[in-house]
């Protein structure tokens, strides 16, 4: 038994997580549960897991090689399960909002994605996702009016200085 601790981020070890699912010997009891054990596959290359754990009218276009070359040329740093919604014993659907962070080419990124996933048989499969925008930057300063004194410090009024 293996006392590594799980990729996903759950604080326990791999064989008591991801690995059960991953290799079928488990269903995964839920869409967060499925979405760690797939984060988990990107981390440890099984992409057969990947490919098995779309829902099945999804995998015609997977395609395996491009999937094992991101898996193999990213450093993966972790999984942060954002929010979930639905997904329940009672659901046929259910939704995990999540970021998954890794290296790539010495470059920090963050893939930031709405996953659904879909209840087919009684078991979890992952759907489709769709990536998260980055919320709108606010400014939280009010702006300078003209009659301000101006910012760069010339002691003029805005409006005769840098708002000229």
């Amino acid at each position: 038994m293996s006392l590594e601790n799980c990729p996903c981020g759950s604080k326990l070890s791999y064989s008591q997580c991801c690995e059960p699912i991953i290799s079928q010997k488990q269903l995964a009891s839920s869409p967060e549960v499925l979405m760690r054990s797939r984060y988990t596959s990107y981390v440890k290359q099984e992409i057969e897991w990947l490919k098995l754990s779309l829902e099945p009218s999804q995998r015609s276009d997977f395609d395996e090689k491009s999937v094992l070359d991101w898996a193999k040329n990213s450093q993966w740093q972790g999984l942060k399960i954002i929010r979930t919604e639905k997904g329940g014993e009672d659901d046929n659907v259910g939704f995990v909002e999540f970021t998954a962070t890794f290296k790539q080419d010495n470059i920090s990124r963050t893939h930031h994605e709405l996953g659904e996933f879909r209840k087919v048989n009684n078991q979890w499969f992952f759907y489709d996702g769709n990536a998260v925008k980055p919320a709108p930057f606010k400014h939280e300063k009010t702006p300078v009016k003209r009659n301000d004194p101006c910012t760069c410090g010339s002691g003029k009024k805005h409006k005769k200085c840098c708002g000229a």
